[in-house]
């Protein structure tokens, strides 16, 4: 017994030694074999035609940027414009860059933007170009940073005959003999002269311009509004003429400032042009393409770091040159989600917006009337204080005007954020917002993409402000038109990469959707660590995708106009039952107020289908859209490129 127990005794130390190995390790063999599985299921034939598939881009780092806006170009590229990318080091070193990708070939290229764009406005102009409207000309400074006290302000100008040029580093100087320094280069034009009966009545022109101390701390503080300062070094009558109203000049906190700066990018030379600037600064704007190819430029800080105040102006693509509109002066906070309607002259906005204004101001849903500048407010939407961050676009294509606002949370800070789906028709006799599908969690920074299918992605968000607390809601939805309201929601493939402020999304000419961008406040659960930008660019490639052979574009007109008949070749015309023009869009803040889809009217023809193109202005606006051909099993063509003059 003893000869066989000496015998037994290295194997039990052997088991007893594997049994600890085994319960040490047995954690990590379970996520190991877990992961597997979830490889295995998640790249299955089965699973991509139910769910779709999400590709992350291996970008080389010299290509990578922090992207805050992105456009689909008529060559097929997407722009991604980073600008100084939310980095305060880039925009005081001039680092200021923009990445052009090219998801036919996956080759890209670092192209440097001649200003900084960093939340800008953008939308493509009729002939391709990139209009980019707006941006940083100064970074916020938080309460307890200030070092020199500073405010607007408001320099007049009383000659009728002359302007004056107010260079960077003017010196206005108190009454007390405090001095205040302009940052930024400024013009304040002649003042008015109306001829009268006794002469002549002079109404001096004003110019506001933002002033810092020259001495640092509360020494720089000037309380009381409305003090004269005289400007150093003008004398006689130039000194009487000109001269500056104070404001209230403190250390408190400085909001960013916006730029007046306008530039386009032209895809085909892939160079950037400035052209005129705007009328005011804008930094958080939004630019909507109006039918007939001009651009309205809405709301945004101004070069002081106030919400405009309703000033709005026009860009003509064909002059270069905005021109404010005097009769329309709604005011909305920063990113308003406004888009144009199928009844001229009316606007939509749906409430979203993203970012600076009260509570109580421009918050509410409900049609512009550009002729009269009211707003007729709709009612019905649930959570209606939920509505910053939340997305908008329209369900379905454009002739049937419905429209979803998803998602969204409260001002700022705030913690509360709803997953509402709510949809309103914009062409009923009463129009208001009706009760749709409700998103498993709650989540504002929602990306909202149009298909060509008809349905739209929703994906992307976090449940808190700017991902507070590890809040990336990793999910995503395919919302398929339907006659529900909000349609129906159905389950999509999970993203691996979380993204929640200033992320973006566009569709792609092959009908994936690539999504980029991320701003987290901070990169771990108990918000500790500063965040960092996610620079990592994923694709998703949605169900139809899966189901085999696509309908082929063999050859369309690369222009076409509203009301023709036009051919399209395909050896698929047998089993193409719908047309789509998708308008290629751009995204930015979760504002893609330039997406939509027209339907065309298809039949079987000679080589292939004719489609019929609707023939109002309001409903295929000028510009650039994507030809798609859709068949009986939902599954659509790549997009031809189409220019609707």
């Amino acid at each position: 017994m003893l000869r066989d127990s000496r015998r037994l005794r290295p194997l039990v130390l052997t088991l007893i030694a594997l049994t600890v190995l085994v319960g040490v390790n047995l954690p990590p063999a379970v996520a190991y074999v877990q992961d597997w599985q979830y490889q295995r299921l998640i790249n299955s034939v089965e699973y991509q035609r139910q769910y779709g598939k999400w590709d992350v881009l291996d970008l080389p780092p010299d290509q990578r940027v922090n992207a805050i806006h992105s456009a689909l170009l008529p060559t097929g590229k997407v722009m991604l414009i980073a600008g100084s990318g939310n980095k305060e080091d880039m925009f005081a070193t001039r680092a200021l860059k923009s990445l052009l990708y090219d998801p036919a070939t996956g080759e890209s290229k670092i192209i440097p933007v001649p200003d900084d764009m960093f939340c800008a406005g953008q939308t493509l102009l009729p002939d391709g170009r990139l209009l980019v409207a707006g941006g940083t000309a100064r970074y916020e400074k938080l309460d307890g940073a200030v070092t020199y006290a500073a405010g607007a302000m408001r320099v007049k100008n009383e000659n009728p005959d002359v302007g004056r040029e107010i260079p960077a580093g003017t010196e206005f100087v108190s009454p007390e003999g405090k001095a205040y320094r302009t940052i930024r280069p400024n013009v304040v034009p002649p003042a008015t002269k109306v001829a009268t009966r006794a002469g002549a009545t002079v109404t001096a022109a004003e110019e506001r311009v933002f002033v810092e101390s020259v001495t640092p701390g509360p020494q720089g503080v000037t309380l009381q509004p409305g003090l004269q300062y005289a400007i150093t070094g003008l004398s006689g009558a130039a000194a009487k003429d000109v001269y500056g109203l104070g404001e209230a000049l403190t250390l408190d906190k400085q909001n960013y400032q916006g730029t007046e700066a306008a530039f386009t990018f032209d895809p085909v030379a892939e160079t950037w042009s400035r052209v005129d600037d705007m009328d005011f600064a804008r930094w958080y704007p939004t630019l909507t393409p109006m039918p007939d190819g001009r651009v309205l430029a809405l709301s945004g800080l101004d070069n002081i770091g106030n919400v405009l105040n309703g000033e709005t102006e026009v860009f003509d693509p064909r002059t270069n040159r905005f021109v404010e509109d005097k009769g329309l002066t709604q005011y909305f906070p920063t990113y308003p989600s406004v888009f144009t309607t199928a009844a001229p002259g009316r606007l939509f906005y749906t409430g979203a917006n993203s970012g600076y204004g009260p509570a109580e101001a421009g918050r509410a849903p409900g049609f512009w009337d550009m002729g009269t500048n009211v707003i007729t407010p709709v009612p019905g939407l649930r959570d209606p204080s939920l509505l910053e961050t939340a997305g908008s676009a329209w369900l379905g294509p454009v002739q049937d005007q419905r429209m979803v606002v998803v998602g969204g949370g409260g001002i700022g800070e705030s913690p509360l954020t709803t997953g509402r789906i709510d949809e309103i028709d914009l062409d009923a006799a009463s129009p208001a917002f009706r009760a749709g599908p409700v998103l498993p969690d709650p989540v504002r920074y929602p990306n909202l993409t149009t298909l060509p299918d008809d349905s739209m992605l929703i994906s992307h968000g976090s449940r808190d402000y700017r991902g507070k607390g590890s809040s990336d809601v990793l999910d995503a939805h395919l919302l398929r038109a339907g006659p529900e309201p909000g349609g129906t929601l159905v389950e999509a493939a999970d993203p691996h990469v979380g993204r929640n402020y200033h992320g973006q999304a566009v569709l792609l000419p092959d009908g994936r959707v690539l999504t980029a961008g991320s701003d987290p406040l901070f990169d771990d659960e108990r918000n500790t660590i500063p965040g960092t930008f996610e620079q990592r660019v994923e694709i998703y490639s949605p169900p139809y995708l899966f189901q085999g052979d696509r309908p082929e574009i063999t050859d369309a007109p690369a222009v076409m106009r509203r009301g023709q008949t036009v051919p399209v070749a395909t050896p698929d015309g047998a089993r193409v039952t719908k047309a789509r023009l998708m308008r290629l869009m751009s995204s930015t803040h979760v504002t893609a107020v330039d997406q939509y889809s027209v339907a065309l009217d298809v039949r079987a023809g000679a080589g292939g289908v004719e489609v019929t193109l609707p023939g109002r202005l309001e409903t295929l606006p000028v510009g650039n859209y994507m030809l798609v051909l859709v068949d009986d099993r939902g599954v659509p063509s790549e997009g031809s490129m189409v220019r609707v003059p």
